[in-house]
């Protein structure tokens, strides 16, 4: 399996065309070791974004951090990161385990414009919603490379996580967990169709939610804990 992805001088141009839209700085944190094929595509992948996203003053607004296992291990127990590739935004709430690549370039690169922009798109009613939440909720969002839907549940429960930090209760982690790399966590869940959306352990959508049904299922599910990082950020 290949997991680079070819940047073409098309492909650069319609990712610069997207990234144009950018009003501010966003950061991303990229988990790797060495001898990892999909580690070195990922660095590659943030590189052409930086390369391509707009620049104030010369310095790009999308740019990143490495950390490699075995020499940032600290930097691997404070984002209670267990796997590579793995590409952090929002300070660890919103998680990519495994590259973002084929459909899911769509959403990572919508993800970044919304942060960049601090305007989640959700409606009011969930952002009223996600204020009164107790407790942690991770949520899984099982994909393939292929699934062309699989970006609108990674934007949906990005934009969950977002919203709900924004709004002062950082107390949902979404994480986008790319199937063909981490095969366990597709068995764990026995995923036989993506997007299958799991929260705090237990599959509860198969397809992309609606935005109201999502939130309701929030409340619904027994919190993991505390909404606390070193609580929320542990994979259920």
């Amino acid at each position: 399996m290949s997991f680079g992805m070819e940047w073409t001088p098309e492909a650069r141009a319609g990712l610069r065309e997207a990234l144009a839209d950018m009003k501010g700085p966003v950061e991303a944190l990229v988990f790797v070791e060495e001898g990892c094929e999909p580690c070195e595509a990922t660095i590659e992948m943030m590189q052409v974004m930086k390369e391509e996203s707009p620049k104030v003053n010369g310095k790009p607004y999308f740019d990143y951090k490495v950390f490699w296992r075995g020499k940032d291990d600290e930097a691997f127990d404070k984002y209670k990161v267990d796997r590579v590739p793995s590409v952090l935004l929002l300070d660890g709430y919103i998680r990519y385990t495994g590259i973002p690549a084929g459909e899911e370039v769509k959403g990572f690169v919508e993800t970044v414009i919304r942060i960049s922009e601090n305007e989640s798109g959700l409606d009011e009613e969930t952002k009223e919603g996600l204020k009164k939440l107790k407790g942690c909720y991770y949520i899984e969002n099982v994909v393939t490379p292929q699934c062309p839907y699989c970006p609108y549940a990674a934007l949906l429960i990005n934009m969950f996580a977002f919203e709900a930090k924004k709004q002062g209760n950082p107390c949902v982690v979404a994480d986008t967990v790319e199937a063909y790399e981490n095969e366990d966590i597709a068995d764990k869940y026995n995923v036989m169709s993506v997007p299958a959306i799991a929260i705090n352990g237990n599959v509860e959508f198969v397809g992309v939610p609606y935005e109201d049904d999502l939130l309701a299922k929030l409340f619904e599910v027994e919190p993991k804990g505390p909404c606390e990082d070193e609580v929320c950020f542990v994979r259920p």
